[in-house]
């Protein structure tokens, strides 16, 4: 295989952890060889200095030039969420792998839209992907080993929680991310989605009824031409069926003072639990039911041998990674997906149904947290 080149469209917070990822995976993994082409953005002063500190060999600040090029055959959208649908069809039909940074779009049209273009060019061998990047975690990745391996008998119940408190002072400026008609949602869209991907990827099961709520603590904040309202959600909660018949629990905020990136899970079974903090992402907990009950409480696994997923990768066993390898991981898992002519994980199927579920959160809020099939 040539090499491939990369645009990746966004060169801010996502933009960076990309950039990073794209830099670093060849020297860690066995991948087809990549080049940096080109990073996108709107302020060429500024996407032109994020080129030269993250690798690119070159600037943009038209997105639709770039993905027809010849010489880029990878497309890595990291722009906010209202963007994802035209730039990712577009892409597609331009005949160019796609990974895009979840949520999958703002609405389940664009999804559904986004879906069908990646099973159209799916038939021409080319793959997209969505970024749920926890799941590349080593120590969630093996917990999945757990469940699926039977290790914690039939699971019945999950919590998870993510919470942050970059919102708790009031008066923190006003963003794009604080605007429904770009963010789409607040803390629902950006964090939630995170735990209700990691919900039906741990038990490898599927969301079907949800009931939800969604609070705004700020009304408003700070911008730059005075007071803005804030039209999203700051904290989400949600109660989820799922098809095996387990419950779930979701929780999501951004102004739980004190919680800097805190998304814990907690999965129950008949035969064993277990437990994870991603503010200690090297660690996982977990309980052996089948053992005596004198014996019996929450032992630490801490997740850096060459035997866990991912870790043989990097340090000699005992050295922790960090945020920024999920990303690589994600990476090589693309590129492998490629190289293989295997679709990836997780695909546009499964971000539209967290799309979906979310949908069902924000309606079943709207309606005082009636239950919804999805």
């Amino acid at each position: 295989m040539s090499r491939l080149g990369i645009a990746a469209i966004g060169y801010a917070f996502m933009g960076k952890a990309h950039s990073q990822a794209w830099r670093n995976v060849a020297a860690y993994f066995d991948v087809p060889a990549i080049e940096q082409r080109v990073v996108v953005g709107r302020d060429a002063g500024q996407v032109a200095d994020a080129a030269a500190r993250y690798g690119w060999a070159e600037s943009a600040t038209d997105w639709r030039e770039v993905i027809v090029r010849e010489d880029v055959d990878v497309v890595d959208i990291c722009a906010p969420g209202w963007l994802h649908a035209e730039i990712a069809i577009a892409a597609l039909e331009a005949g160019k792998h796609v990974l895009v940074e979840k949520p999958l779009s703002n609405t389940i049209t664009e999804s559904e839209a986004m879906v069908a273009a990646a099973q159209a060019a799916r038939a021409h061998g080319v793959q997209s992907m969505l970024g749920f990047n926890y799941r590349r975690v080593p120590a969630l990745a093996y917990a999945k080993h757990l469940i699926s391996t039977g290790r914690l008998g039939t699971v019945i119940q999950a919590r998870v929680s993510y919470l942050q408190d970059w919102l708790a002072d009031e008066h923190a400026p006003m963003s794009w991310r604080l605007r429904k008609e770009a963010a789409g949602s607040g803390a629902l869209g950006d964090i939630a989605s995170h735990a209700i991907d990691q919900v039906q990827y741990l038990l490898g099961d599927t969301v079907t009824e949800a009931s939800g709520r969604l609070h705004t603590f700020v009304n408003h904040r700070p911008g730059h031409s005075g007071t803005e309202q804030v039209t999203v959600d700051d904290a989400a909660w949600a109660t989820l069926a799922l098809a095996s018949g387990a419950i779930a629990s979701v929780e999501a905020s951004r102004v739980a003072r004190g919680r800097k990136n805190s998304l814990r899970i907690e999965v129950y079974g008949s035969l064993g639990s277990l437990a994870f903090d991603l503010e200690r992402l090297n660690e996982l907990e977990f309980l052996d039911a089948k053992n005596p009950v004198e014996e019996q409480g929450f032992r630490r696994i801490v997740v850096t041998e060459p035997e866990h997923p991912y870790v043989d990768a990097w340090w000699p066993q005992g050295h922790v990674i960090g945020w920024e390898h999920t990303f690589t991981h994600q990476v090589s898992d693309f590129l492998a997906a490629i190289r293989d002519g295997i679709p990836p994980s997780p695909s546009f199927e499964e971000g539209l149904q967290v799309q979906r579920v979310l949908a069902a959160i924000e309606e079943s809020a709207a309606a005082k947290s009636v239950v919804l099939q999805i």
